[in-house]
Order: structure tokens, then C-alpha cells, then sequence
């Protein structure tokens, strides 16, 4: 059986982060945690492309847009949705999870960091706290999924 698989070798991948601003308090962490994966695993940080959105619900138009471009080998997608007591979580956490059809429609790899969480304590938790920070795995897939791509 041949094995293919990709690595965590970020030398010389370009890499786009979209991040929302709304509960950028979290946001910020996870950030931090994806920067923070990317650079240690290689990806020179004039390779890293921050792009702030307002929420959650614009990450997948601006990571379209990025991807078409060509300029990225992969877009790590970070935020935070809070359940609440209207149904508003389930349309912006759905719309959120579009970055699927994206990757499939520009075959760039999406790699989905935004959390969907019941309150905020699980938020805290996932955002550097005792569950790890959720950006840094974020980062970690869009590395493996990007250079496995590259073999292909």
C-alpha cells in the first residue's frame, strides 16, 4: 500500500488567514495560535496575509476571493459563534461552514477554525484554554492539506 499524506513543511507556502471581528476577543487567540503554528512550522510571516471581516458570515466570500486570485496555497477561516436564543446562530454558523463548496470550487484548501459553541466559557476553552487553541489545529490542517495537494 502506498501512503500519501501531507506534512507540516510550511517553507515557501503563502498563506491567508481570515479572521472575524465580531467576538474578536477570542478571535484574537486563535489568531495568535495560527500565526503562531505557521511560523513554526515554516511559512515566513511575510507569507501570512491577515484579512479582518466584520463576522463570521463574511469568511466566505473574502476566502473566495482570495482563493480565485491564486496568491495562496491555502486560507485558514477564524472565528467565533455563540449559540444564543434566537435561531440567528444557526444561519451564520451554517453560512460560516460554506468554506467546503469553496475549497471544492477553487481547489484551495479551507481549513474551518471558527467555533461554534454554546457559551462562552467553551469558547475560552477552545481558544487557548484547557480544550487547546482551536486556530493553531486550524493552521496545522491547512499546512497538511496544502502540501499533501502539492504531491498530487
Amino acid at each position: 500500500m502506498r501512503v500519501h499524506e501531507g506534512s507540516l513543511d510550511g517553507s515557501g507556502l503563502r498563506v491567508a488567514v481570515v479572521a472575524s471581528r465580531f467576538n474578536d476577543t477570542i478571535v484574537q487567540r486563535l489568531v495568535d495560535g495560527a500565526a503562531s503554528c505557521l511560523t513554526k512550522h515554516g511559512v515566513a510571516d511575510d507569507d501570512i496575509d491577515l484579512y479582518w471581516v466584520p463576522g463570521a458570515w463574511e469568511i466566505p466570500v473574502v476566502a473566495q476571493r482570495i482563493a480565485k486570485a491564486g496568491t495562496v496555497d491555502a486560507v485558514v477561516a477564524l472565528g467565533l459563534v455563540v449559540r444564543g436564543q434566537t435561531a440567528h446562530f444557526e444561519y451564520v454558523a451554517g453560512e460560516s461552514a460554506a468554506l467546503g463548496r469553496v475549497a471544492l470550487e477553487t481547489g484551495v484548501p479551507m481549513s474551518f477554525g471558527v467555533l461554534t459553541t454554546e457559551n462562552w466559557e467553551q469558547a475560552q476553552d477552545r481558544a487557548g484554554g484547557k480544550m487547546g487553541n482551536k486556530g493553531w489545529e486550524a493552521a496545522q490542517a491547512a499546512l497538511e492539506t496544502a502540501t499533501l495537494l502539492k504531491t498530487l
